[in-house]
């Protein structure tokens, strides 16, 4: 096969007579990526990424394509096109999928993502992958260059999926990305929790871990990192993939409160902590003398102002009931706060608790198992834009659906009837309030074309 490398400068050519390079978007000698437009009324973006295949690399492309194709997730990048074209005598592969307008790396380059944004990420992110692991796919490449936004969606790229329990299908280096297990060949959705684990670490702290591969392969994460973050990455980065946690570990995770990172350990502590054991337990001995010392004077100086202070009994008398606000303790509801009020106090059953201590805590469901609509491809070449269908779900307390209607139906009768046979079957993780599951409502927004379907949930109730 003919070789030449892939430039910026091809910026102006037009691939297979459809494709005109408008713009570069980054690449290497191999592998270049482009700005194109699609053909057909209006002016559609899309990214066509050009490849020169090593040595029988070129029908694992073909094949994972072809495979990608048939996938339908509203956080997956749709496959366009793919073909073959002769650049400058090179043969070479090239695919067309959706124009991502952010990507997460170029984000991460000026700041860190704030644990809120990340909480965010995580459910596209691990909804995409759920999809993938029940279709029988390991994503195998992610980390931040490969999350994007596509309009107000977060995606995974697809252009380079892998079959889980299979050896890869593409040649290349690895990375600080990819699992220790993968030096086999062998790719499995423990890699894409490895992967994970390397990401959250990123996004937060502009940093990858930092510990080499070679030397140990256990990577932890890196302070500052916030939990649940800092827990959920050792958990993903664990060398033997069967002690890793797993994709719902994750899930569940990511509820939790997030709690500040520790604060750095000063050059005094670690000094302290490296010095022999006997000198230091020195040390601490004179250190507990001391604060015995200290304890005492402040517990003979209590009890002599103990004395000199008037009883409660006798400040009571001495106080009428309309005096003045005392300063607020520590832990009194701020100025420009609402405090309880006497009903809420009796309900909660205390007479000091606030609003905010009284409220219960809700965690939001997810989708557990998602069933798209079987469509027929001379059925889905009818359609001319978009067919949308919007149905409501009701969920049980099981996460299983229990009634179903439209919001609207939208133009087709068809169409409607395949949307709700599918919705009918999906599954839910059931909210929580309290720890204890609760029903609620989803909004399943499907959207029919040409090129597939695409199923947008929300939660609107609780």
């Amino acid at each position: 096969m003919s070789t030449a490398a892939i430039h910026s400068d091809w910026v102006g050519r037009v691939i297979d007579g459809r494709f005109p390079l408008l713009k570069w978007l980054g690449g290497s000698e191999w592998r270049g990526v482009f700005l194109t437009e699609l053909e057909g009324p209006g002016s559609q973006k899309a990214t066509i990424k050009l490849i020169q295949p090593k040595d029988g690399d070129e029908e694992a492309y073909v094949a994972g394509w072809a495979a990608a194709k048939r996938l339908s997730h509203p956080n997956l990048m749709r496959l366009l096109e793919t073909g073959h074209c002769v650049v400058d005598g090179a043969e070479l592969l090239y695919v067309v999928t959706e124009y991502a307008e952010e990507v997460l790396s170029e984000i991460i380059v000026e700041r860190p993502l704030k644990p809120d944004e990340v909480k965010e990420m995580l459910v596209p992110v691990l909804d995409a992958l759920f999809y993938l692991h029940g279709k029988g796919f390991v994503h195998g490449h992610l980390k931040p260059s490969n999350i994007l936004a596509v309009g107000n969606l977060v995606k995974l790229s697809t252009d380079n999926l892998e079959l889980a329990g299979k050896p890869s299908r593409h040649f290349r280096a690895l990375n600080i990305y990819d699992a220790p297990e993968i030096d086999g060949g062998t790719f499995s959705p423990a890699s894409d929790v490895w992967s994970l684990g390397v990401t959250l670490v990123e996004v937060l702290t502009q940093h990858k871990p930092a510990l080499e591969r070679l030397t140990n392969p256990d990577l932890p994460a890196p302070e500052p990192v916030p939990e649940p973050f800092a827990r959920i990455a050792r958990e993903c980065l664990r060398e033997d993939p069967a002690q890793r946690c797993t994709l719902s570990d994750v899930n569940k995770a990511r509820f939790e409160k997030v709690r500040a990172a520790p604060e750095p350990v000063s050059q005094a502590e670690r000094t302290m902590a490296a010095k022999p054991l006997p000198l230091r337990m020195g040390v601490i001995a004179a250190a507990v003398v001391v604060l015995v010392v200290v304890v005492l004077i402040v517990a003979l100086h209590g009890r002599s102002h103990r004395a000199e202070t008037p009883s409660a009994t006798e400040q009571k008398q001495a106080v009428p009931e309309a005096a003045p606000t005392q300063p607020e303790p520590a832990g009194a509801v701020s100025k420009g706060a609402v405090p309880a009020t006497r009903t809420q106090a009796a309900e909660t059953g205390s007479s000091g608790a606030t609003g905010a201590q009284a409220s219960s805590e809700t965690k939001k469901g997810v989708v557990a198992e998602r069933v798209m609509p079987d469509v027929p491809q001379k059925s889905l070449d009818t359609i001319h834009g978009t067919v949308k269908v919007e149905i409501r779900v009701a969920v049980d307390e099981s996460g299983n659906v229990t009634d179903a209607r439209f919001e609207p139906a939208g133009p087709s009768r068809y169409f409607a009837n395949l949307a709700m046979d599918a919705a009918r079957k999906w599954r839910f993780e059931p909210t929580q309030i309290d720890g204890r599951a609760v029903r609620s409502a989803w909004i399943l927004q499907f959207d029919f074309q040409r090129t597939g379907t695409e199923v947008t949930p929300v939660e609107v109730f609780p």
